[in-house]
């Protein structure tokens, strides 16, 4: 059985800024296994990345392994086979792309309900990956990069762990950070739902709904949208910004050092936190004025008023428009399904979805 300190599950653009990134920044020795079906893009990751490890003169190293993530037990052989310390599982059944597609009913749908039409594609392999390290019962630190601001969720109320996600709350507070509004030292600290994003990908002057919660220095901002005029984001996932959001703390968690700043999902809680890094465990680093309850409570109340909440009892509940858009298609799902029968329900959603996208 080999060893390896990182597996990066997935072959796509996200999982290739993740292997990329960290090639150029590893300050200190890291075995990296990529791991997926497409025998021809890995054999590339796995060349790229180690060319930009020699480029950078990083201490990282690549391999690949070829598995077909969606065969039966592929998760737990893909464990036995690379035994990693930290899995950054980056595949997904529903390409992030959804959100700047058109032209079809599917597209449709997730623009008018919302993405979290997409939750349980999201949370398919992400589910599998977590039960396999469930079952091996080793010490596998899981990021979930798979809409980890509702699929971690998922993911806990089936009974498995997860660490945190990447992007989202990440994309938001390094790109306020780095606005020209705040001096390059300053504490920034952000409270953000996934769904705080769309409106940074419109112009500054169509610009509406809530707001992320930023406080810097210890001041929260009052006008968030006024603050941060300067900041624009692009239609299509921020790829070059949500992939490198993660590569820091991969990087401190295969190392064993501390780490702070911003996950989605930490945990399994809804939306994304500061956070910090200590003696391996990740935990809230919120700001004062801020109560853990009420951070929480922030967040949640997104998916409450439009999008999928997970009740204590392992109920996901469909909220809002994104309700109101699957009772026209699949009634009896849009009443909402116990996390145990996540498998069955993709299976449903995976028909509607197809015979949508045959749809104008």
């Amino acid at each position: 059985m080999a060893n390896c300190d990182i597996l990066i599950s997935g072959t796509g653009a996200f999982a290739a800024r993740i292997a990329f990134d960290i090639a150029a920044t590893a300050s200190e020795p890291v075995e990296v296994v990529i791991a997926g079906r497409n025998r021809s893009r890995l054999n590339w990751l796995r060349t790229a990345a180690n060319a930009r490890s020699a480029m950078f003169k990083s201490k990282a190293r690549f391999t690949a392994h070829a598995v077909d993530l969606l065969a039966a037990h592929a998760s737990d052989g893909l464990l036995a086979a690379t035994n990693p310390r930290i899995l950054v599982q980056a595949a997904s059944i529903q390409t992030s792309q959804v959100i700047a597609q058109s032209g079809n009913a599917w597209t449709r749908l997730v623009a008018e309900g919302g993405l979290s039409a997409t939750a349980v594609f999201q949370a398919l392999i992400s589910s599998r990956v977590a039960a396999a390290i469930t079952r091996g019962g080793k010490p596998v630190t899981l990021l979930n990069c798979s809409f980890p601001d509702v699929v971690n969720g998922m993911i806990t109320a089936q009974g498995h762990d997860v660490a945190c996600g990447m992007g989202n709350v990440a994309i938001l507070s390094n790109v306020f950070a780095g606005s020209a509004s705040v001096a390059r030292d300053a504490n920034i600290e952000v409270l953000a739902h996934y769904q705080n994003l769309a409106a940074w990908r419109q112009p500054p002057s169509s610009r509406s709904g809530r707001p992320p919660r930023v406080w810097i220095a210890g001041q929260e901002v009052a006008d968030v949208f006024v603050r941060f005029a300067d900041i624009q984001l692009t239609p299509e996932p921020v790829i070059e910004i949500s992939g490198a959001s993660g590569v820091p703390l991969i990087l401190a968690m295969a190392a064993g050092r501390s780490w702070s700043g911003h996950v989605p999902g930490p945990g399994g809680l809804p939306g994304g936190y500061p956070v910090q890094l200590k003696d391996g465990e990740l935990e809230l680093d919120l700001p004062q004025a801020v109560a853990r309850d009420e951070a929480i409570a922030w967040n949640a109340s997104f998916e409450r008023e439009n999008g999928l909440s997970i009740a204590g009892d392992g109920t996901a509940v469909f909220n809002g428009p994104l309700r109101t858009e699957l009772v026209r298609h699949v009634p009896a799902l849009a009443q909402g399904f116990h996390i145990r029968d996540l498998e069955a329900v993709c299976l449903e959603l995976l028909t509607l979805r197809d015979r949508l996208l045959a749809l104008p």
